[in-house]
């Protein structure tokens, strides 16, 4: 026992149930080693902090284009045809949407590299 090369132990009290997702990403390496999992997860796990503002800018495009939407198809359904004003509108927001994703798609991109 003198003799290891690691002689410091670190104790982690877990749920059942987070034994159980521990479990689960094991087999997805494959290895049945819990000490060698968690050592390797403790020294090279990757820590990914998301930088929420796009996020919720993104997400407010999109609910602002389903108002829209909402609001284009209670016309059709009233007058039984569009304004090609709502239709540039809907065009507009569609082209920030997609450019709001690009952006987040190549900082998802950068996170796995």
């Amino acid at each position: 026992m003198e003799n290891r090369k690691r002689s410091v132990q670190i104790i982690v009290r877990v749920t059942e149930e987070e034994r159980g997702l521990i479990e689960q990403k094991m087999k997805q390496i494959p290895t049945k080693n819990l000490s060698a999992f968690a050592r390797k997860m403790l020294i090279d796990g990757y820590i990914i902090l998301l930088d929420t503002p796009e996020i919720k800018a993104h997400t407010a495009q999109l609910q602002k284009m389903g108002v829209n939407l909402n609001q284009i198809a209670r016309r059709v359904n009233e007058t039984g045809g569009i304004h090609a004003a709502d239709m540039d509108d809907l065009k507009g927001l569609m082209a920030e949407v997609w450019k709001s994703e690009r952006r987040l798609l190549l900082q998802f991109a950068k996170l796995t590299k």
